[in-house]
């Protein structure tokens, strides 16, 4: 070798290990600029501790069934570990880092061999790799911004391993991902493709949902069924290579077909969507403002503000504040919210709602067809009619998006006589595609009933099932607590009871005559009454009650003034408009029907009313307790009245208005309840008690002038009893429920309700 090639040599080799001395220092200074936070984007260890995710509040039924969640962007909840099914992990291991129990975040082996061979023997990156690119690398466009975001996946990586522990990490990155369809997290992707918990998931069906870890958009159970299914094999097949599974669990279950029970998740549909909109709204209240409540709705502006004064749920997330100062989301701090309702007395009366109001839709229709003036009354002229119309075509989409696109009123009212291509709502078929005018569409709309159905405890309060109307994704008008219809006899309970209270007695009696009272400007009023066969003959006051007698309930409403009525009506928890006049006896003010149950409670509880409870406990997203609720009582009236109204409101059923309960439900248990029907049976209502259980039913038109025109199938007792019947036997034959007919009422020996006449 020549002095000047060994010169060359020498050079070349300074050179060389210069140049890779650079290039490790070069390395060295990357990572120790992104540790320091110089370099790239290093959450702070604040939040490395604590990751910013977005869980959705998830609501529980009180046999600690999900009854859905409340979230915005991700539906995504949180588990615990405890709560995973092993094959989950052993999948997920076995296919994404088989080395993950023994790595310190980063897998030189794999990232090596990954380099290697330019990514054809898999990816280099460990879950806890993943999991840094899931909670803290935004999307790239190119693959040198990827590159770039490597190392700096490496570094927060070694960070989570040295914060958390390995079954931590694995919990996180499953809680996590994305796995499409609203599912994020493996809670919410065992429910939405099949229907179940992640403790409970199959094998195969673990393997699925791992296998969609690689690419869930190309991996998609629901389009690619056939690439989903070769790569669920793919994972069988590695956890047949390390052992977690045999060759023949693995021949087996790769034979097997995807079997999914998808249910799409959607806040119209599932379980309870009534309630869980109503909750929502009370937890999210605000505190009222006098200035945002119209003229006209100055009362609800003073029910709003007693509910946040009184009531502690009522606008939950904004009086309450989480330990760094801030009011609760409920769409993303993953609140546990514990309620009353139990998830099969719901299904129960979701149930007899659907049998009975599907029933009451084909009369509807029946007896409207052909009829010019229908949906509505007969008792309606030509011009009451269109103006009912017009008001409801300036309230639909098209007109405001006409109004929008600068069309003339006339042009808008004209487009609205125009056939068009639609999609319309029926019970029996779903929606359907015709072809109709938008005002026809209306009226069709319009001819379907509504309804709202509550059942609670009398004793502890608990709101066992809310139902408020037919179907929430059609009718989404909460006609349980939102909407308030005129009472009819249901109101008489609460006159009776004032009598009652102020000293006489069921078997006191009068005369069953026409009796006209006149109100504080001397106006004369006659109601009018059907039991004109027994007209001048002497009746007892529980005889009145057991038929509804208008008659009989003037004559109390005589020996009392109205004011005194309304207030005792305040008592039972009536709080929206009573105007203090004699008519009001015979049902004209209007209630809501979670009022009238309310109310009932006194009767079945030996005076006391007991307003209704949905929520025992929030817990906040790691199991604390942050909320609880209890009911809260009111004393009504005296056990001896409440006796003395149990007795009658009995042989009300028994013997009365509401004796269809007896002879077409074949219910025995002791019950008591009440019919009522506004005038032109615009309203049916029915409210019913066992010893143990209130409920009440309301039916009727989305306006007052939609009603049947026959009497026989307009009253309450045809209208709104049916549900309340359907659902008690439906209670009844479930015997874990623990609800029999045998149960009693707690009335004491020496109660005789003949006493006063004796």
């Amino acid at each position: 070798m020549t002095k000047q090639t060994n010169s060359f040599f020498k050079k070349f080799i300074l050179w060389f290990w210069g140049i890779i001395l650079l290039g490790c220092v070069t390395v060295i200074m990357i990572f120790v600029g992104i540790s320091n936070g110089w370099i790239g984007y290093l959450p702070p260890l604040d939040e490395l501790q604590n990751p910013k995710n977005q869980y959705a509040s998830e609501i529980y039924s009180s046999d600690m069934k999900s009854l859905g969640r409340y979230y915005i962007n991700e539906n995504r909840v949180g588990v615990a570990y405890s709560d995973l099914s092993e094959d989950v992990i052993n999948a997920l291991i076995a296919t994404e880092d088989v080395r993950f129990y023994t790595h310190t975040g980063v897998d030189a082996k794999s990232f090596l061999r990954a380099l290697l061979s330019l990514g054809k023997a898999g990816g280099g990156s460990t879950l806890t790799q993943q999991l840094a690119k899931q909670l803290w690398s935004p999307r790239v466009n190119n693959i040198f911004e990827r590159a770039m975001q490597k190392p700096i996946e490496w570094v927060i990586a070694t960070k989570l391993e040295r914060l958390y522990s390995k079954d931590e990490i694995l919990l996180m990155y499953l809680n996590q991902f994305d796995f499409l369809y609203n599912a994020v997290g493996i809670k919410s992707a065992a429910q939405v493709y099949f229907s179940t918990t992640p403790k409970d998931l199959k094998l195969e069906q673990s393997a699925m949902l791992v296998g969609m870890c690689k690419n869930p958009a190309y991996y998609n159970p629901i389009r690619q069924p056939e690439r989903t299914q070769a790569r669920r094999n793919t994972v069988l097949s590695q956890m047949c290579k390390y052992g977690y599974i045999t060759p023949q669990v693995r021949d087996s279950l790769q034979a097997l077909p995807i079997e999914l029970h998808y249910q799409s998740v959607d806040h119209k549909q599932g379980t309870a969507p009534y309630f869980r909109e109503y909750l929502r709204k009370v937890l999210t209240a605000k505190e009222p403002v006098a200035s945002q409540y119209p003229a006209w709705n100055k009362l609800q502006y003073k029910i709003d503000s007693a509910e946040w004064v009184n009531n502690p749920l009522y606008g939950f997330c904004n009086k309450n504040t989480k330990p760094d100062g801030s009011h609760y989301d409920l769409y993303k701090d993953g609140l546990k919210i514990f309620t009353t309702i139990d998830s099969r007395m719901q299904r129960y009366a979701e149930e007899a709602v659907s049998e009975h109001m599907q029933y009451m839709q084909n009369l509807f229709f029946k007896e409207k067809r052909k009829k010019s003036y229908a949906p509505f009354s007969s008792d309606l002229t030509t011009e009451e009619i269109n103006t009912i119309l017009n008001r409801a075509m300036r309230q639909t989409d098209r007109w405001r998006n006409g109004k929008q696109a600068g069309l003339n009123e006339k042009s808008l009212i004209n487009s609205f006589y125009e056939p068009t291509e639609m999609r319309v709502f029926t019970y029996n078929r779903g929606m359907v595609d015709t072809t109709m005018t938008p005002l026809d569409s209306i009226k069709w709309n319009k001819h379907y009933l509504r309804c709202g159905f509550m059942s609670m405890d009398p004793h502890t309060g608990y709101v066992k099932a809310y139902v408020g109307g037919p179907n929430f994704t059609q009718f989404q008008y909460d006609m349980t607590t939102l909407g308030r219809r005129q009472v009819g006899s249901t109101i008489k309970p609460y006159l009776y009871t004032l009598a009652m209270n102020e000293g006489m007695w069921p078997c006191e009696q009068t005369v069953n005559d026409s009796i006209t009272l006149y109100d504080e400007m001397g106006n004369a009023w006659t109601p009018r009454d059907e039991h004109v066969d027994n007209q001048g003959q002497m009746v007892t006051l529980d005889w009145g009650l057991q038929k509804s007698s208008n008659w009989i309930a003037a004559y109390l409403m005589s020996l009392f003034t109205p004011y005194q009525l309304a207030n005792l009506m305040r008592s039972f928890g009536i709080r929206g408009q009573i105007d203090a006049v004699v008519s009001m006896c015979l049902g004209t003010c209007e209630v809501s029907v979670e009022e009238m149950v309310d109310a009932y409670t006194t009767f079945a509880n030996k005076g006391i009313r007991i307003e209704p409870l949905y929520v025992t406990r929030i817990e906040d997203n790691n199991g604390n307790l942050i909320g609880t609720f209890v009911p809260r009582t009111h004393e009504v009236i005296s056990e001896t009245t409440a006796y003395k109204m149990i007795y009658m409101l009995r042989n009300v059923v028994d013997h009365g208005t509401g004796v269809r309960l007896r002879f077409r439900y074949g219910l025995k248990a002791p019950m008591g309840g009440k019919t009522g029907t506004s005038q032109n049976n615009s309203d049916g209502w029915f409210v019913g008690f066992t010893p143990s259980l209130v409920s009440g039913a309301w039916v009727g038109g989305e306006e007052r002038a939609i009603h049947f025109d026959a009497m026989s199938n307009g009253q309450g007792a045809a209208t709104a009893l049916p549900i309340y019947g359907l659902y008690m036997q439906k209670i009844y034959a479930d015997p874990d429920l623990g609800y029999t007919e045998d149960e009693t009422f707690d009335i004491p020996e020496w109660f005789d309700p003949e006493a006063g006449c004796k």
